[in-house]
């Protein structure tokens, strides 16, 4: 499979690692210092894309994949009040896109059991819930994509929560959300049941961005099979 990477940071350079190990081959590799090869005739000689770039460029590199004729996978955060738009241009275009809050195998596992976890508190007013989430100093976004994934599933789940805040002073029907910025640390994830009695709480530690870059590849293996469509993680792994 050939790859034309879309941000070549520190995760962009992990991820081609990861493909050059899977026996993918790089073919164009876009940063600020080039931007002008991300252009339809580089783009030929990719088979899928992967954009890890910035919340200012996402959108406008993913509509260029869509118009160029790519499949794309996409991870940057931080811009997705605007992918309703993207999804109905990938319909437009018959396109294939695929975009996930967080690619690592580990932390799907944890989105499912966050949300199966917060199934079973909807029957227990007496808990209540909040979640914080630890990145490095350099991450943009705050609170991070998977923070608001966890976030809005458990709103999805439990009646009594409508929506999330970073105001300490929140109201009760809002989930309290910290976002932490440390110096190198690749990701910390942590749900919080309390009650008067006790406390549950589920959490994930990313010890590198091996398991991120790894599953951003996996979904470019996925999207590069798949027929036109916008897909998530869950169609990956699942």
């Amino acid at each position: 499979m050939k790859i034309a990477l879309i941000g070549y940071g520190k995760m962009g350079k992990v991820i081609e690692k990861i493909a050059l190990d899977r026996g993918h081959e790089i073919v164009l590799k876009i940063s600020s210092r080039n931007p002008g090869d991300f252009n339809r005739e580089h783009s030929r000689a990719a088979d899928v894309a992967i954009e890890f770039s910035h919340p200012g460029a996402a959108l406008e590199n993913v509509r260029k994949c869509l118009e160029f004729g790519l499949p794309v996978v996409c991870g940057t955060t931080g811009w997705l009040e605007q992918r309703e738009t993207v999804e109905d241009y990938c319909r437009e275009q018959q396109g294939r896109f695929l975009y996930a809050s967080n690619f690592s195998i580990g932390v799907n596992i944890f989105f499912e059991l966050n949300e199966r976890l917060a199934r079973l508190m909807n029957k227990y007013p007496e808990y209540e819930v909040d979640v914080e989430e630890i990145h490095h100093t350099q991450k943009l976004d705050r609170p991070s994509g998977t923070a608001l994934t966890l976030t809005e599933q458990i709103v999805d789940n439990l009646d009594r929560k409508t929506g999330w805040t970073m105001d300490p002073s929140q109201r009760q029907d809002l989930i309290p959300l910290r976002a932490i910025r440390e110096d190198e640390v690749p990701g910390t994830h942590q749900v919080r049941y309390r009650s008067e009695t006790d406390s549950i709480e589920i959490i994930h530690t990313a010890h590198n961005r091996n398991g991120f870059a790894s599953g951003a590849v996996r979904a470019a293996e996925f999207l590069f099979r798949a027929g036109p469509g916008s897909y998530s993680m869950r169609d990956v792994l699942l």
